[in-house]
């Protein structure tokens, strides 16, 4: 099909691991020396097409695979796609193909072939060994790029805790340096450990501290968002494909004055403001991290805490590039990320961001997708329009019903309160009265006090 290259390393070190250096430098191979960034490595692409893959699909993979090499800080100089039934057990491409790649790297003088799938560790070193140089995947350029990116304490733990976990079934033997045997005082294994044993206690030691930071973060998370309940203010979350626009259009509505970046994954950490809609109401406005088509397991699962605000949230405003080549593609793949963190079901309102730069295209997913909103985030054109389709949106999941609460029922009307916007109350010798707008959600608990609904 096509050839062309790319990026990464492999480092089986096991103290903890720094957040600034990245997936290249962390995972690299023989060396315990950091990449050094005033250096581009030069990368070989490899990618293994199955049957039910169109060369179409394939490219668009490739051509990512190569956006993430390239902001990870390397250049692609080939690549290199095989078509298979099914990948290879022992080298994800078959022995015959693996000659093939050396000889290509070989001829573009590359440093590192970075495959498109995540490779098991015994197909990564099986790899290393018949190329004769790193191979990688996929995961270990998205966690280099999160590295580098993250800037929060939260951020650090958690791109930490993927890498370890990505880490941990990787730590085999590299050379003489993982198999000697240690007898020094002061060890817990006591004579003749391997080394390999000792760092895959402390690697997984390691995960357990990060694991109980993230709990103790996750725990004053949980605070906010009751408090954040308890304020009655409705949460809108953005959400969508890596570089789609999210931080732009945050500050474009609150003047948040996010870091806005044309890179891949400038933001990790979630940015909440205020936000008043055109009727006057007040509503919280969040930026997520961006996702991406083939997201790490081990990054979902670190992030949870970040991303359970868009499980929660009362509605999501899906960002969606009209200038991307497949905006298809990066649809289907938000919403599986958000059908993996438990987001599925959460009412979305589909927004088609940059109008600016492709007209007809926005128009054409806006014509395929009724009820979208077209606008432009840089330039502002359809913000307003975009405003106004929150405001409706987020009322239509309401609804005004009149209650009649006895008198004695002090907890009903208190419960009134807290689920919806009490608009009048009137005393009547039955009881109190009272015109609530409440989530739809919510009018069951309520339904033994309903008089009549709007």
């Amino acid at each position: 099909m096509t050839d062309q290259h790319q990026p990464d390393d492999h480092d089986d070190q096991t103290p903890p691991i720094d957040s600034h250096r990245g997936a290249f430098g962390e995972f690299a191979g023989e060396s315990d020396a950091f990449i050094d960034r005033s250096f581009r490595e030069r990368i070989v692409l490899a990618a293994v097409a199955l049957p039910d893959h169109s060369d179409e699909e394939v490219e668009a993979n490739l051509d990512e695979l190569a956006r993430l090499v390239d902001t990870a800080g390397a250049d692609e100089v080939g690549r290199f796609v095989q078509r298979r039934r099914s990948p290879d057990p022992a080298t994800f491409v078959g022995s015959g193909k693996v000659q093939e790649i050396r000889q290509l790297a070989v001829a573009t003088d590359c440093d590192t072939v970075v495959f498109d799938d995540e490779l098991a560790p015994a197909q990564q070193r099986n790899l290393e060994k018949l190329l004769g140089r790193t191979a990688i995947d996929r995961t270990a350029v998205i966690l280099d790029i999160f590295a580098q990116n993250a800037s929060s304490q939260e951020g650090k733990a958690q791109v930490e805790l993927a890498q370890l976990r990505y880490r941990l079934p990787r730590l085999r033997g590299r050379g003489g340096r993982m198999s000697q045997q240690v007898n020094a005082i002061g060890l817990r294994g006591g004579p003749g450990e391997k080394q390999l044993e000792i760092d895959r206690r402390r690697l997984v030691k390691r995960i357990h501290q990060l694991e109980g930071e993230l709990r103790q973060i996750g725990r004053h998370r949980d605070t906010q968002r009751k408090s954040r309940r308890r304020s009655g203010l409705r949460h809108v979350v953005i959400v969508g494909y890596t570089n789609a626009g999210k931080s732009t259009l945050l500050n474009r509505l609150t003047a948040a004055g996010v870091l806005v970046e044309d890179r891949l994954f400038a933001t990790l950490d979630a940015t909440t403001r205020r936000l008043q809609l055109p009727g006057g109401e007040p509503v919280l406005l969040t930026d997520t991290v961006g996702f991406v088509r083939k997201l790490p397991h081990q990054l979902v699962e670190a992030f949870k805490s970040t991303l359970d605000v868009a499980a929660e949230a009362d509605l999501l405003i899906h960002l969606l590039d009209a200038s991307a080549a497949d905006a298809d593609g990066q649809l289907a793949a938000v919403r599986g990320v958000l059908e993996e963190i438990g987001a599925a079901d959460r009412p979305e309102l589909l927004v088609v961001n940059k109008a600016d730069v492709a007209p007809e295209r926005a128009a054409r997913i806006a014509a395929d997708h009724p009820g979208s909103v077209v606008i432009s985030a840089t330039t502002g054109a359809g913000t307003d329009e975009l405003l106004t389709a929150i405001g409706d949106r987020l009322r239509g999941m309401r609804r005004i019903s009149t209650f009649l609460v006895p008198y004695d029922r002090g907890d009903v009307v208190a419960g009134l309160h807290r689920a919806g916007e009490v608009l009048s109350e009137t005393t009547t010798e039955a009881g109190l009265q009272m015109r609530v707008s409440v989530e739809r959600a919510d009018q069951g608990r309520f339904a033994e006090f309903r008089v009549s609904s709007a």
